[in-house]
């Protein structure tokens, strides 16, 4: 269990993002758009001390909004939602993950989420995502978690690149809620929460 308070753990989380994730250099993004920096956020979450600080920081956050449950789209929710279901289970909380693939399985049961056997429907779950550029695969996420019956009441992500996501999910009446923006996470002054 994670014994430090919450802005001891955002800082430690930010300087594990700066120091294994942050890259400044010129990329193409999943959305198509060219960045000169880089989050990879997966070299983070699949860290140990990394996984433990965004369960902890996540997991309080969601629980406040009545989530019962917590999932995103494969690949970069997948060690995220493991993260706060462990956490949830290591304070005693039923809090079951789930992951949403980008297209239903072509074999076996076939499957657009994993997990859903945990839940039912109704269940009010939050979405999260590691990283939210225009926020489309955030929306992917939404709108399968919401065609499956599941109620999402929290979008969350690790890291808000300040470009268009976050006004694109108010468009459809959903606040991100995120851990770093590009500036928190460059500056270290958190952001709301």
């Amino acid at each position: 269990m994670i014994q430090e308070n919450n802005n001891e753990a955002w800082e430690e989380l930010r300087q594990l993002l700066l120091e294994k994730s942050y890259q400044q250099r010129r990329v193409v993004l999943a959305s198509g758009r060219e960045s000169d920096f880089y989050v990879d956020c997966r070299q983070t979450t699949l860290h140990g001390r990394g996984a433990q600080l965004i369960g902890k920081l996540f997991f309080g956050r969601i629980r406040r909004s009545g989530a019962l449950a917590v999932g995103g789209p494969t690949l970069g929710a997948d060690p995220i939602v493991t993260a706060v279901s462990l956490t949830a289970s290591l304070e005693g909380v039923d809090f079951p993950a789930f992951i949403v693939r980008k297209a239903e399985k072509g074999h076996g049961l076939q499957n657009k989420i994993e997990g859903m056997g945990n839940l039912s429907e109704g269940t009010p779950v939050a979405i999260v995502e590691d990283v939210v550029t225009t926020a489309s695969s955030t929306f992917q996420a939404i709108d399968s978690a919401e065609t499956a019956g599941l109620k999402v009441v929290k979008v969350m992500c690790l890291v808000d690149r300040e470009e268009g996501g976050r006004e694109n999910l108010a468009e459809r009446g959903f606040e991100l809620d995120a851990l770093y923006t590009k500036s928190t996470l460059l500056a270290g002054t958190p952001a709301g929460g």
